[in-house]
């Protein structure tokens, strides 16, 4: 685990959807260990977001880092909030995933010098993703399965995920078959690794693109940790009009690349090398 004192960031990326980020940011009023910045990158949104943002700039320490929509640009959004983040150490997420209140705290637990930490989502139907009040999120019984069970929600085995019970939490980090990997909606690292990469490749649209940074930090030497069940962050169901199949292809083809080819700084990023 990391040993001393270190400032820690939260890296939100939002594009128009206000009353989703609304939810999430109800949630970083309520951590335990509160963060020390919250940059929004944001990627085009209109007004609605920003005037969202700027009501809750007197209870949240925020940055809103914007760009003009050109499209899914995710990518560079993120590389702009990287570059005017200043925590030691940053998380990873998205305007879809609300934060229980032990979120920030549990990624400084796991923190660890040399390493990148790979959390994931608990995702709501719809109908309860809408319904959510902010004493709903206040008041944690938004986590908990019992409340959720009686708003509709289908009992499966990801409910596990919404334990609390630190063992099993730990076993289950120890024996899933996922792959920690740089998640977009829930990952983790220290801000000096991270720029390192020089980014996220600004070539790639929606589709894998967080794993492309994770797989160039995992070259770099960095080795990754399975927190998927610890962090937990509930995730507002959404429709996804960016997503394409070329986008993914070329995506997965660029991946692969990465993978044979070793690299560690993205030429597509933060400096533009090529």
């Amino acid at each position: 685990m990391a040993t001393g004192k270190f400032t820690v960031g939260v890296v939100i990326s939002t594009y128009n959807s206000p009353e989703w980020l609304e939810k999430v940011l109800w949630g970083y009023m309520h951590q335990t260990r509160p963060a020390d910045e919250i940059v929004i990158a944001d990627d085009g949104s209109r007004d609605e977001t920003r005037q969202l943002i700027e009501s809750f700039k007197p209870h949240l320490p925020i940055v809103h880092v914007w760009q003009p929509d050109e499209g899914f640009q995710k990518s560079r959004i993120l590389n702009k909030a990287l570059v005017a983040a200043t925590a030691d150490y940053l998380i990873f997420t998205d305007q879809d995933c609300i934060p229980r209140k032990d979120f920030i705290a549990t990624h400084v637990e796991y923190a660890q010098e040399g390493y990148l930490l790979s959390g994931g989502y608990f995702k709501l139907p719809m109908d309860i993703s809408k319904k959510l009040t902010r004493e709903d999120i206040s008041s944690e019984r938004a986590f908990s399965l019992s409340w959720l069970r009686k708003q509709g929600l289908p009992l499966s085995f990801k409910c596990t995920k919404l334990s609390t019970v630190k063992w099993f939490t730990r076993l289950m980090n120890h024996i899933t078959t996922a792959k920690a990997t740089w998640n977009g909606c829930n990952a983790s690292g220290w801000r000096t690794d991270l720029l390192r990469t020089n980014g996220f490749n600004e070539e790639m649209q929606y589709g894998g693109q967080d794993r492309e940074f994770g797989l160039r930090l995992v070259n770099m030497g960095i080795r990754s940790k399975q927190i998927r069940y610890s962090a937990i962050a509930l995730h507002l169901d959404h429709k996804r009009p960016y997503k394409t199949k070329e986008s993914i292809d070329k995506n997965k083809a660029i991946r692969r690349a990465t993978k044979k080819s070793g690299i560690i700084e993205t030429p597509y990023g933060i400096k533009k090398l090529k």
